[in-house]
């Protein structure tokens, strides 16, 4: 029988799996002789007894069976269109189950591609169409089913649009009916709490929404730590219904396709948790529309000791901080962290002596004992008319959310000039760029240089996971690399030399950072401070260079050195800090 059971699994099979190191040969022959007299495929005895991985004992199917392995994956969508002609109890005695279909295309996942039997019965339920195997795991294959079945713990997206076939009704045949399911539809409306709840568990900055044509899946995806990814493929024919539901819980035209809207959602995830979405809708080739969130989490302000600062731009920080008069100015891309860092700077001089009022849009973040205004664009609320206000109610220190305009550049340095501590972010490259963009900007070169103490720029990237980071020996090449970088002549003040015992980190990848090696991300800093040099070249107008040079000759570390000096530390690797700063 064990005979006849190697025969059937094939050796081949057998020897990959004995070849990879993933079991060895007599406890190949035990699971083997074990799953015959139990009468259980051996796919159970190895991956319960034996401890091989999934992922592992996927990849060796695949070798084998020479066509893709396909782990299970929460995030799929399984059209339920494809299950209304099929029996589940069918699906699981065979092992297959479909996973969608693109055009004449069906994607198909089966525990074994070289079953004839199944092969004919697969084409006789899909008359016409070509069928692409993928080989999957018994027990895979089987959860998939217990998902469109409604039997898996918690919420799922299939088992949400699995009812929506249901409620919509059997008589909608056409393609045309289709595409008009209604968006106050229970189910729809479970979906898009779905994919809101998705995005906070997975702690994703942004959620993209993008439909294409009536063919294809509807893309989800998600920003997690800087990075998109599609998170799930939602069939076309609920392309309009999605992108309306989320229009009607921001408040905005539904009627309205074919210009840009954007508004708000509060979303009330428990009874004791509520965030913010900040919402974009775009019109998009096709007649489709594009939506774009923002989840704004109701933070709370951070220290300025938790920000990854380095000692000695924490001190300098503190010290521009408490100054009487002048600009405090926080500069980089979108989501780079400006408004929390100002939040915390504010925090930091946040006492009961000092009046503080900020003009935001939106207010992020809250904290006791600042005012803080939320100013509307649209009625004529601008940034610059909040300062005009704050002028006159007494303050101490003003913050703008974004100095957009000249006029508010004007009206801010004025404001600093006159006795005020003002502090505000700007969208530029790094902090000495900051100065010709606002010089650039028709700001008078004498007055800003008076006015400037400190100029802060902020990057992120990603930080190397902690459950999975390793230390190694880095080749010269890398060694050299991070001199260039650095600086060959600024180097020399860390003291780090190649030697057989220099280490390096990385993240070898794991379950908790979903394979990928980093979790989270590091702040990279610059700081400009405005010494009686830095001022005198503003003043003269120098070329960007110029003003580099003199700031690093007195000192100045880049958003590179900085990002180098955390690679030192462990924190993350150099590949990170170039996909984020250049200089």
């Amino acid at each position: 029988m064990a005979k006849q059971f190697r025969r059937a699994m094939e050796r081949s099979l057998l020897d990959c799996l004995a070849y990879r190191g993933l079991i060895s040969q007599d406890n190949l022959d035990a699971a083997v002789e074990e799953a015959v007299s139990r009468g259980v495929d051996l796919e159970t005895v190895l991956l319960d007894k034996y401890r091989v991985p999934k992922s592992d004992l996927g990849a060796a199917l695949s070798e084998f069976y020479q066509c893709p392995y396909v782990p299970l994956d929460e995030r799929t969508v399984i059209d339920p269109d494809l299950l209304k002609n099929l029996s589940v109890d069918y699906l699981r005695n065979n092992s297959w189950i479909p996973l969608k279909r693109q055009g004449t295309v069906l994607d198909v996942v089966i525990n074994d591609p070289h079953d004839l039997d199944k092969g004919l019965d697969i084409r006789r339920a899909f008359p016409g169409v070509t069928v692409r195997f993928s080989v999957g795991l018994r027990r895979d294959i089987e959860q998939y089913l217990l998902v469109v079945t409604g039997q898996a713990n918690g919420a799922s997206i299939t088992e949400i649009l699995g009812e929506l076939v249901t409620e919509a009704g059997s008589e909608r045949n056409s393609e045309a009916d289709k595409g008009d399911v209604d968006e106050n539809d229970s189910a729809i409306v479970r979906l898009a709490n779905q994919v809101i709840a998705d995005a906070y568990r997975l702690s994703a900055s942004d959620v993209h929404i993008e439909p294409y044509s009536e063919q294809k899946e509807t893309a989800v995806r998600f920003r997690v730590d800087g990075t998109c990814f599609t998170y799930m493929r939602i069939p076309a024919v609920y392309r309009r219904a999605i992108i309306s539901r989320i229009k009607i819980m921001a408040n905005l035209d539904i009627a309205e396709r074919r210009k840009p809207q954007d508004g708000k959602i509060r979303y009330k995830l428990a009874k004791d948790r509520q965030i913010e979405l900040r919402i974009a809708t775009l019109p998009t080739a096709g007649g489709n529309e594009d939506v774009v969130m923002r989840l704004l989490t109701a933070k709370e302000t951070m220290p300025l000791e938790a920000m990854d600062f380095s000692p000695d731009i924490l001190q300098t920080i503190k010290s521009l901080a408490v100054r009487p008069h002048g600009i405090l100015l926080c500069v980089g891309p979108t989501g780079s962290g400006k408004t929390t860092t100002l939040h915390a700077v504010l925090r930091h001089i946040n006492t009961d002596e000092r009046k503080i009022w900020t003009a935001e849009d939106p207010i992020e973040i809250t904290q006791e004992g600042l005012r803080q205004v939320q100013v509307h664009p649209k009625i004529g609320f601008t940034f610059a008319a909040a300062m005009r206000a704050f002028l006159r109610a007494d303050p101490d220190v003003i913050m703008i959310g974004e100095m957009r305009d000249k006029e508010t550049a004007d009206i801010a340095i004025e404001a600093s000039l006159t006795g005020h501590l003002v502090l505000s972010t700007l969208h530029t490259n790094s902090a000495v760029e900051t100065v010709t963009r606002l010089l650039d900007m028709g700001c008078d070169s004498f007055n800003f240089a008076d006015a400037m103490q400190g100029i802060v720029a902020k990057r992120l990237c990603k930080r190397i996971c902690e459950a999975c980071k390793e230390g190694y020996h880095p080749t010269r090449q890398e060694y050299d690399e991070l001199v260039q970088g650095y600086g060959a002549r600024y180097w020399e003040r860390l003291g780090v030399e190649y030697t057989d015992n220099l280490v390096f980190y990385r993240g070898r990848g794991c379950e908790v950072c979903n394979k990928t090696g980093f979790k989270g991300r590091v702040p990279l800093h610059e700081l400009l401070v405005g010494s009686e040099e830095i001022k005198g070249l503003i003043q003269s107008k120098a070329r960007t260079a110029e003003i580099l040079n003199a700031a690093m000759r007195e000192g100045m570390v880049t958003l590179v050195q900085d990002g180098i000096q955390k690679v030192l530390r462990g924190v993350t690797t150099y590949r990170q800090i170039r996909a984020v700063a250049m200089k």
